[in-house]
């Protein structure tokens, strides 16, 4: 049974890597690279033009729009018909060296259908490409180990008072300031953060901020 034509766009800021893509894709009958692109910028307008079946997104792209960002914009809809494509919104597929919890749940919230490490063997790669054009998610084991965990673990329990100085946090503000901001002592918002810190396992304020963004804890 011959297999449809995946028309897949890479983008990855090392033109090496983009190199060894190109030829390693080049040797499945089936995937067909129809572009590639070395900034997230040049991947939304691609894929603005091309609509490629799948988008092989690298997150981290040097300067400029990142790969969270490029996959939202394409996800979102920024392109119009293609030019031998299907007509629908391209699949992203992450492909990167990044497995934080952080990454992953940037990359999946910004629409990206899976999410594949480097260091996968090529044959998972190809299988990975042909899912993602069918709309099937596929995670790297480490990362489909990470989900997991994350949904067994639920998220520390906050009081409405501690998110509302995570926010403050969040936006930069000094314990005074956060005082005056929520009309309350200075010694209370410490005591508040000290609680904050001893839920989030984090013992500094940019900690407890980043933290707080991986697990969606700010408002």
């Amino acid at each position: 049974m011959t297999r449809r034509t995946v028309r897949v766009l890479v983008c990855d800021d090392h033109a090496v890597v983009r190199a060894g893509l190109l030829a390693l894709l080049g040797s499945e009958p089936d995937l067909d690279v129809v572009a590639e692109a070395g900034s997230g910028e040049e991947a939304v307008v691609l894929a603005a033009r091309l609509a490629p079946d799948v988008v092989l997104m690298d997150l981290q792209l040097g300067p400029g729009m990142d790969g969270v960002e490029a996959t939202r914009r394409i996800t979102a809809g920024t392109g119009g018909n293609s030019a031998g494509g299907s007509g629908a919104e391209p699949h992203v597929l992450v492909l990167t060296t990044y497995d934080t919890d952080a990454d992953i749940t940037r990359a999946i919230g910004a629409g990206a259908t899976g999410y594949l490490l480097k260091a996968e063997r090529p044959e998972e790669l190809f299988t990975a490409i042909r899912s993602a054009a069918q709309g099937r998610t596929t995670l790297s084991p480490p990362v489909a180990d990470r989900v997991m965990a994350r949904l067994r673990t639920p998220p520390p329990a906050l009081t409405d008072r501690e998110r509302d100085i995570l926010g403050q946090l969040a936006r930069g503000l000094g314990n005074r300031d956060i005082a005056r901001t929520l009309f309350i002592s200075e010694a209370t918002v410490k005591t508040h953060l000290g609680r904050i810190y001893a839920k989030l396992g984090v013992e500094t304020r940019a900690g407890a901020v980043a933290k707080a963004n991986e697990q969606r804890l700010l408002p």
